[in-house]
């Protein structure tokens, strides 16, 4: 049988590490800086000397006061001086919780990801957080959602 002590002592340390979750969760990793990590992936049958470099991104989750318009431009700054030959874009390009002072419309958000080169093109797909972010598709069950009619495909 567990002891009133041991049953309180079980709650704070769940409490604390929810604490913790959350604080690291909204107020520590949106802070940090992207992280750049190097995969050298050698697919069976791949043909020798064909180089390919991909850049990937993902969860960019775009809002006030974390990951603003500038924010989310010198991320792709960053990524084309890293000279890939393809970009891929993830998806959760929104938020997707009220936990922020305010959106970033898909529209500039979109601007700023369309800065994006690459020789073999940026391709995207979208991530479950566009569509929780549109309640008129998820009540609807069909058409594309807000942050996919606001982005633009960039001319090339």
């Amino acid at each position: 049988m567990i002891s009133r002590r041991q049953f309180l002592r079980w709650i704070a340390t769940l409490g604390a590490a929810g604490a913790f979750a959350v604080t690291y969760g909204v107020g520590i990793e949106p802070l940090l800086r992207p992280r750049v990590a190097r995969y050298d992936l050698r697919p069976a049958r791949w043909p020798d000397g064909l180089e390919l470099t991909i850049a990937a991104l993902a969860d960019i989750h775009a809002c006030r006061p974390w990951m603003t318009v500038e924010r989310i431009g010198s991320i792709v700054e960053r990524t084309n001086d890293l000279g890939a030959d393809l970009i891929v874009l993830l998806g959760d390009y929104t938020t997707g919780h009220r936990f922020v002072t305010g959106p970033v419309e898909s529209g500039d958000w979109a601007k700023a990801l369309a800065q994006l080169k690459a020789p073999l093109g940026v391709h995207a797909i979208l991530g479950n957080h566009e569509w929780w972010e549109d309640r008129s598709v998820q009540q609807s069950g069909q058409g594309p959602p807000r942050s996919r009619r606001g982005r633009r495909a960039p001319s090339r």
